[in-house]
């Protein structure tokens, strides 16, 4: 007989130390272990649930302390001072290998080390994680998520549920298409089969793209592969290098990734694109897919897409955008038009994990038509897709994994359902117009300072903002300058505040992307630290 998992109540002593002024409020605690045994006791009763309310009362202790610990760094970061020894709530900076030692985590052998092991764990990874909720987290396209999406996660770690055939994931499928529809709609993807579906993340929405692109283009590859035809793939050189791996998993080859020139903002110069298009075609080889993109990387540019439309219908191409970062300007009507021309993509990718703070990952793939999805990527699997033989043309698919490159798949909708739920279209818009904002101030307090450089263009397109330092207005030469921001970024640690760094025409240059939850004393702050180990740095 299978072994009987059941839970055994023990006294354990609890005194291991918390985060920052966590205290535990009882010096035993009653911890619920799960015991295998040979035989299941007739009619035994589980204790699933007390266990599960038990360890997230525990959990939540060590994580509320965490974030609040964030929200009372604010007046530092404020001010732009260094933190206090071991006081720096952002990030304990050490080496990985001093890391492997500090934490030295093992798995058990043998015992299992049961709730005091696993809160001790949790402690460790909070303790040295970069805290995304500080306000001096500015180093990436996404930071922490919100109470929502804590929320969030936790329901759906609770439902655990494969969002792969309706069946075992009703809700979850409504959830997933009724959210789709309404974001394909707000990019002007509409249409009775417009939608979309959610990827594991804006890489795997941008490759899931390209090969329903050969597959819809060319439904032979879907037997043969890519055959006699050597295609080729378009993207703006200041593009996602997803692209590229895209192209290296279809077996298309990095060779067939062709960068097209962009102007001095970051946009891609359709010009450029029309001719690279023709010369590939005069070499025999088949143009097949675009990649514009909506709030590059770095520069944060939109590139044109009406433009970049015209081409792929004149040459019969896919056209895509990577709408990952910028797409959530569309909820914004101050900023919907940096966007204008999504309607006429074929497909989009959207991340609201990055701008909108849903948790990550959460990566829409939207289209005007679902079924086009469904021809390029469905196979014959009568063991998953039950009904799937008895699905007409215009019938509604409901099994998702038939639409992706996916099996198992996580609900990720949801995570988007509920914030949008939660703070509605008019909150989306308010705070990323507050952010936009935000940012463009920044930029110009650095363009007004005179020992630094602003490198992005201005109105500035995005919330990144690129700038060089300058002091007494002397730009260094390329290896000065990348000397200079990267020994700035690693002193700006010691105030508290994390960012990043990117290739410029000058060197290296400060690449500051600001969020949804930065203030704008927290921006006045960031300027006197860098201005502070600016000088450390000239003077070193």
């Amino acid at each position: 007989m299978a072994p009987y998992l059941s839970t055994t109540e023990s006294c354990v002593s609890d005194t291991t130390p918390g985060l920052g002024e966590l205290v535990n409020k009882q010096n035993k605690i009653t911890a619920k272990r799960i015991v295998a045994t040979t035989d299941e006791p007739h009619g035994a009763i589980l204790s699933r649930a007390g266990e599960v309310g038990d360890l997230i009362d525990a959990v939540k202790d060590l994580i509320v302390p965490f974030i609040r610990d964030a929200d009372e760094a604010t007046p530092s970061r404020v001010r732009g001072t260094p933190c206090e020894p071991g006081k720096n709530v952002l990030v304990e900076a050490l080496q990985p290998e001093e890391l492997m030692r500090r934490m030295d985590v093992t798995m058990p052998d043998v015992q299992n080390d049961g709730r005091t092991g696993i809160l001790d764990l949790i402690q460790l990874v909070l303790k040295y994680s970069v805290n995304t909720w500080d306000q001096g987290f500015l180093d990436k396209l996404c930071a922490s998520t919100d109470a929502v999406g804590v929320a969030s996660e936790l329901v759906l770690a609770a439902l655990n549920t494969n969002a792969h055939v309706y069946r075992v994931s009703p809700a979850l499928t409504i959830i997933e298409k009724v959210t789709a529809k309404s974001l394909a709609s707000l990019f002007g993807l509409v249409g009775p089969h417009a939608g979309g579906i959610t990827c594991q993340g804006g890489s795997a929405s941008n490759m899931t793209s390209l090969v329903t692109a050969r597959g819809a283009l060319y439904p032979d590859t879907k037997r043969v592969g890519n055959g006699n035809h050597r295609f080729v793939v378009f993207a703006n050189e200041h593009g996602h290098y997803s692209i590229e791996k895209a192209a290296m998993a279809c077996g298309f080859g990095l060779g067939s990734v062709v960068p097209v020139p962009a102007d001095k903002q970051g946009r891609m110069d359709p010009v450029a694109l029309a001719r690279l298009v023709v010369e590939a075609k005069q070499s025999g080889r088949t143009p097949l897919y675009v990649s514009a993109t909506a709030g590059t990387t770095v520069l944060g540019a939109y590139d044109p897409l009406r433009a970049v439309s015209a081409v792929c219908k004149e040459h019969g191409m896919w056209m895509h955008v990577d709408a990952s970062w910028g797409g959530a300007a569309v909820f914004s009507a101050k900023h919907r038009h940096k966007l204008d021309g999504t309607e006429l993509a074929d497909s989009l990718t959207f991340n609201p994990h990055k701008m909108l703070h849903v948790p990550a990952a959460c990566s829409f793939l939207l289209t005007r038509d679902t079924r086009v999805f469904q021809r390029a990527n469905t196979l014959p699997a009568d063991y998953l897709f039950h009904d799937k033989a008895a699905t007409g043309e215009e019938a509604e698919t409901w099994d998702m994994a038939d639409f992706t490159l996916q099996c198992g798949r996580r609900a990720d909708s949801l995570k988007m359902a509920l914030s949008w739920t939660y703070y509605g279209t008019k909150g989306f818009e308010a705070a990323v117009d507050r952010s936009f904002a935000t940012a463009a101030y920044f930029a110009s307090l650095v363009d007004k300072h005179p020992d630094f450089k602003l490198a992005s263009h201005l109105p500035l397109p995005s919330l990144q903002v690129c700038f060089y330092y300058t002091p007494g207005g002397q730009l260094g030469d390329d290896l000065e300058n990348t000397r200079r921001t990267r020994l700035m970024i690693s002193k700006l640690l010691h105030r508290g505040f994390m960012v990043d760094r990117a290739p410029g025409p000058s060197g290296s240059f400060f690449r500051i992307a600001f969020n949804l939850q930065t203030l704008q004393s927290t921006v006045e702050g960031l300027l006197v630290a860098l201005a502070e180990v600016g000088k450390e740095v000239v003077s070193s």
